[in-house]
């Protein structure tokens, strides 16, 4: 969520937020966006159910799946500590992944361990999403035939 659809360079404030200033980058237009891809959306947060309480609403997304973080930390040090998590989640199923911190390390170990198609899309954290990073993602889900 944070650096991915609530960038850090301080996009144009959208909404009066005193309570979390990060709030005020978010933009309506993610969620008509977001909605318009053609998948299912799933939360994959730290916000875990408060990106259903605070960020639906104001993005005009329904309520959407949350993944439930374990209690463990799965960082081995070359990991994003989601992925290994994510990929189980996933559970064969072709999935996008959009965040700011993937890196290398996390595609290669995706890729050799999981069969199913997947993308793994970093979105850089000053910016958050653009239309470059939605025109990426929804080629991917026309190439692996998830388009409408």
């Amino acid at each position: 969520m944070d650096g991915t659809l609530l960038p850090f360079a301080g996009a144009a404030p959208q909404f009066d937020d005193e309570a979390n200033p990060l709030l005020a980058g978010l933009s309506p237009v993610h969620g008509r966006r977001l909605a318009a891809l053609s998948c299912d959306l799933v939360w994959a947060t730290t916000w875990m159910a408060e990106a259903n309480e605070v960020l639906a609403p104001r993005l005009g997304l329904p309520q959407l799946p949350v993944v439930d973080w374990p209690d463990e930390d799965d960082d081995d040090g070359r990991l994003h500590w989601k992925t290994r998590h994510l990929v189980e989640w996933a559970a064969r199923r072709q999935f996008v992944w959009v965040d700011d911190e993937i890196t290398d390390a996390d595609r290669t170990w995706v890729a050799a361990n999981y069969t199913s198609p997947a993308l793994l899309h970093r979105v850089d954290p000053r910016r958050g999403l653009t239309d470059a990073d939605y025109s990426a993602i929804a080629e991917w889900l026309m190439k692996n035939g998830l388009a409408a």
